[in-house]
């Protein structure tokens, strides 16, 4: 009786174990493009969302993905908290259909995460390969880890650069984290060197071809950024660009992307690059990607324009300033919510689980809860313009035509007692 109930005991765990392995995709029945649209199918991405955004993956002739498909990727963790808002933002319910498609093993994880969340009705997309495909307007400038390690070895890759590229870390202050590990061959830049006190807006234009030159910058290089916070590489892009850098790229997911790949780093000094003796066009090329406080007002009185706050819900309200240094609490009346994230160091409601950049349709249907829409003209602000920058560069990414950066933020208006400030829950105005 003994040696029965162990063999029993060893026969449970083998199949409580069995049943915690993700079933094999080829377990879900199949399902035909066609017939997921015809059944109204949520059509759903399980490949990592650069795949998603435009890269070709390496045996496909075409990027992007299926026409109307949501992305929830293999590689994502989830709280039980985030997975309620994730089958919301995707659209997917226990009472519909639901078609994946992607590698085998992401597909059978996926399935197997949305069965515990009680997503029965789960298929196998036929054919997706030679499906219409989607992508991100501008997918090229948001690059992703392997990308960057094949053009460092000097690989073919998709999308080159037309000349010389340089690779650069962004973050405040001194170089104590890159010393210990970097991405090799990667430039440093201190933010200190593009913002100036006292309220941290950007350098002077002199100071800032400066900066450009002495690294090796001109308006046809092409400039590749990351950052252990995306934010600091995004403050650095949008200024770049404001100057007329022609093809400024983002790294996205930061440096946390490259080592979740495994790819090898570096420790030491920064790298240096061979300066230039001129820039090639006057700075800015791009002066209407930056708007000053009296244009802010100004948009504020526009039919169709939108200023935007990309600040957590308890700044927008006044709860908090945000920053330690800021003492005012409340924000610009008319100003329209454009999110944020946890805090004032977080861009959260932007980013996939990985850190990686969300789906357009989901950045979209976020701003469209406070009408901000594509054809408005829109300048993002926050405290003091790194959160801006950040949701400046996704919406040029979706070829938003008519945007900016209000710098000065919530430190620039709040400073001056004479300027209104509004406190206080409310809606957007419809």
């Amino acid at each position: 009786m003994k040696r029965v109930m162990t063999l029993l005991r060893t026969a449970l765990a083998a199949l409580s174990l069995w049943s915690a392995l993700p079933a094999f995709a080829g377990e879900l029945p199949p399902l035909s493009v066609a017939d997921a649209t015809a059944r109204e199918a949520v059509i759903l991405d399980t490949r990592p969302s650069y795949f998603y955004q435009g890269w070709p993956m390496a045996d496909e002739k075409q990027g992007g993905h299926v026409a109307g498909a949501e992305n929830l990727s293999a590689e994502w963790k989830y709280s039980d908290e985030e997975w309620v808002k994730a089958l919301k933002d995707k659209g997917l319910s226990s009472d519909e259909p639901v078609a994946l498609y992607g590698e085998s093993r992401g597909v059978a994880e996926v399935a197997r995460l949305l069965r515990q969340q009680g997503i029965k009705q789960l298929f196998e997309l036929q054919g997706w390969k030679e499906a219409p495909r989607e992508h991100l307007a501008r997918w090229q400038q948001l690059v992703h880890p392997l990308w960057l390690a094949d053009l460092q070895a000097g690989k073919p890759v998709v999308a080159a650069p037309k000349g010389d590229w340089k690779l650069f870390e962004v973050a405040w202050g001194a170089p104590k984290a890159y010393l210990l590990s970097h991405i090799p061959g990667a430039g440093y830049i201190d933010t200190n060197s593009l913002e100036a006190e006292p309220l941290w807006n950007k350098v002077s234009d002199e100071a800032l071809k400066k900066l450009l030159l002495e690294n090796g910058i001109r308006h046809d290089t092409t400039v590749i950024l990351y950052g252990r916070n995306t934010m600091a590489a995004a403050r650095a892009a949008h200024l770049m660009m404001y100057a007329g850098v022609e093809d400024v790229r983002l790294l996205d997911g930061g440096l946390d992307a490259w080592f979740v790949q495994h790819l090898r780093t570096e420790t030491g000094l920064a790298n240096t690059f061979k300066p230039v003796e001129d820039f090639g066009v006057t700075i800015p090329a791009h002066p209407e990607y930056y708007t000053t406080l009296s244009q802010a007002k100004a948009l504020l009185k526009q039919p169709d324009g939108a200023l935007v706050s990309v600040r957590t819900w308890d700044e927008f309200v006044g709860n908090t300033s945000g920053y330690s240094y800021i003492k005012p609490k409340g924000d610009i009346p008319g100003a329209k919510w454009g999110r944020g994230g946890v805090d004032a160091n977080s861009m959260s409601d932007f980013h996939n689980p990985d850190g990686t950049m969300k789906p357009a349709r989901e950045i979209l249907a976020m701003w469209d809860e406070w009408n901000i829409e594509p054809t408005q003209q829109a300048a993002f602000y926050c405290g003091t313009g790194w959160r801006a920058s950040e949701a400046f560069f996704y919406a040029w990414l979706m070829d938003w035509k008519r945007i900016s950066v209000y710098d000065g933020g919530w430190y620039e208006w709040s400073m001056d007692p004479k300027n209104p400030v509004v406190t206080g829950e409310r809606q957007p105005k419809s």
